[in-house]
């Protein structure tokens, strides 16, 4: 599914409801809280308005006394249950979002492919402040809900009972909200859902700018940078915008719906009052504490709607977010073997063995040959570029999953309970270099001193010489200062600082001149003095020619068929 694919509203719906699966219960119970604090307003109205009467007309109603302690003891009980129910709700909020988010960052953390939202920047936006967008959602639009389906038709009912006018007014003005609101709440969903689109992506354009940092002052590239950054910021806050403008635009019509109906059953109630109006009431047409307790509920009968309009925007942001959780579960990631946990290393002889081996890249499957190496091995896989050779050291070291076949090391199934174990043996050169924002000695031996041995059999003397705090200066997630050459060095040695039993290089000898190259080679090779496997992927002929054995890979790749 690509991102401009149009997803079903019920995906999002269905997504929705299972994040909220885990505090269900306590969302219903603190919904049911706020619905109960809503209708102890009713028994609360009824009391001013009683007190009101006796004022006016010296009899009948209740004493100051009673009726201001009973207004107080509701209203601490309505402060109490709201205090319940916004804990329970801000609770099960955070769970829910720790939760998912916890479940992402687990899932991206095994993940080797790349994700259907974009690069790191979108998937740490989701994680990040989009799943926050479900927090309005689950403490307002939820209890919202509930109130409107129990204050309005209590408080319907109670207008009915003093005046059928007010009554009907009631029923022909509480529907024109949810009409409404829902009208607008379509397009207030499509709008947050390109909002939370343009997020990622202007979280994507951070990320790969800031890895480019250095290249692009280094290429005075700033002010073609900041014109697209600015071009972005532009397009996000025209986005919100128009987010915004839909809600004000909402919550005007919905409030004039509300006030156009308070304001009616206040003409009808005063004049009425007055003895103008004789129609709308029953029998000797209403009462003092009768047009009181109606003008006391007026609002009340409004109020859920006007906030469940509130948060109905709440609920647009709430779905365009499960929306992108569902297209991200939707999607199989591709992922390591292992947990990455640190355990014993795996027994046995460091051999490899592989058998009908395939992976998949793409739209092309990679076949390789059944082959097996011995413990000491110096063993080469060659092959023209894109045949398979990187891929194949990430299958090895379970940092891949095969799409069919085996792998057997160190005598035993490469699996998901083995690849923990058996990468604690080995020592990994990659092609790309990647770093630690960290200092040197961090990035090769995890803070441990520098042996001169290893110093010297990586060529990292020269190295060491032009940094200007040597192996304690901080390089940077980068590698600021390292060349391409040096940076493979400091690969080199990182691989060989543990004394791994077996090693697996990619391209090691890449970007270095012939001296160079030559001492990195002879690092390479002197492994075999301790017994320890090596296996290169190269394009290096005097490289390959010092191997023991040469495996090539040839590129026999066949289409998959579109399905």
């Amino acid at each position: 599914m690509t991102r401009e694919t149009k997803k079903q509203p019920s995906a999002d719906k269905r997504m929705l409801k299972t994040l909220l699966t885990p505090g269900a219960g306590a969302i219903r119970l603190a919904s049911r809280l706020t619905a109960l604090s809503s209708l102890l307003w009713l028994p609360q109205a009824a009391l001013v308005a009683a007190l009101f009467s006796r004022l006016l007309l010296g009899e009948g109603g209740v004493s100051v006394l009673i009726g201001t302690l009973g207004f107080l003891g509701f209203a601490a009980l309505r402060l109490i249950l709201n205090y319940l129910a916004e804990g329970l709700l801000f609770r099960a909020g955070q769970s829910i979002v720790t939760t998912t988010r916890t479940r992402i960052l687990a899932r991206e953390a095994q993940s080797t492919g790349h994700s259907p939202l974009g690069g790191p920047g979108a998937l740490a936006a989701l994680a990040g402040e989009k799943l926050d967008a479900l927090l309005p959602y689950i403490t307002r639009y939820a209890p919202a809900q509930m109130r409107v389906m129990t204050v309005p038709f209590a408080i319907l009912a109670l207008a009915f009972w003093q005046s059928w006018a007010v009554g009907l007014v009631f029923l022909i003005a509480g529907p024109l909200i949810p009409l409404f609101m829902a009208l607008v709440g379509y397009a207030a969903k499509e709008a947050s859902e390109r909002q939370m689109q343009e997020i990622g992506s202007l979280g994507d354009l951070l990320v790969d700018r800031l890895a480019a940092l250095a290249d692009i002052r280094l290429l005075g590239a700033a002010p073609r940078l900041i014109a697209r950054f600015d071009h972005a910021a532009d397009d996000l806050r025209s986005r919100t915008m128009a987010v915004l403008r839909i809600a004000f635009l909402s919550s005007t019509v919905l409030e004039l719906f509300a006030a156009l109906g308070v304001a009616m059953v206040a003409v009808w109630v005063g004049f009425s009052l007055l003895g103008e109006i004789s129609w709308g009431a029953y029998g000797a047409g209403i009462t003092p504490w009768g047009g009181i307790f109606l003008l006391l509920l007026a609002p009340d009968y409004f109020q859920p709607l006007r906030d469940l309009s509130a948060a109905w925007h709440d609920k647009a942001a709430a779905l365009a977010v499960a929306g992108e959780l569902a297209e991200w579960e939707e999607h199989e990631a591709e992922t390591l073997l292992g947990q990455g946990a640190k355990v014993a290393p795996l027994a046995g002889p460091a051999s490899v063995a592989l058998h009908h081996l395939t992976a998949r890249r793409g739209a092309r499957t990679i076949s390789y040959p059944d082959t097996e190496i011995a413990p000491g091995a110096r063993v080469a896989l060659s092959g023209p570029s894109g045949a398979g050779k990187t891929t194949l050291l990430r299958l090895i070291a379970g940092l891949e999953k095969p799409a069919s076949g085996q792998i057997t090391v160190a005598g035993q199934p490469l699996t998901e309970e083995t690849a923990d174990a058996w990468r604690a043996r080995l020592g990994w050169m990659p092609q790309a270099p990647m770093f630690l924002g960290r200092s040197l000695r961090h990035n090769i031996a995890f803070g441990a001193a520098l042996t001169p041995d290893l110093i010297a059999d990586t060529a990292l003397d020269g190295v060491l010489a032009a940094l200007p705090k040597g192996d304690l200066t901080v390089l940077g997630e980068t590698g600021g200062g390292l060349s391409g050459g040096e940076a493979r060095r400091v690969m080199l040695a990182r691989a060989l600082a543990a004394m791994p039993d077996l090693v697996l290089a990619d391209e090691p000898t890449a970007d270095l001149d012939q001296e160079t190259a030559d001492r990195v080679t002879e690092a390479l090779l002197a492994l075999k003095s301790r017994g320890a496997t090596l296996i290169v992927a190269t394009h290096d002929p005097r490289l390959i020619a010092k191997m023991d054995r040469v495996i090539e890979i040839a590129p026999a790749i066949e289409e998959i068929a579109d399905a």
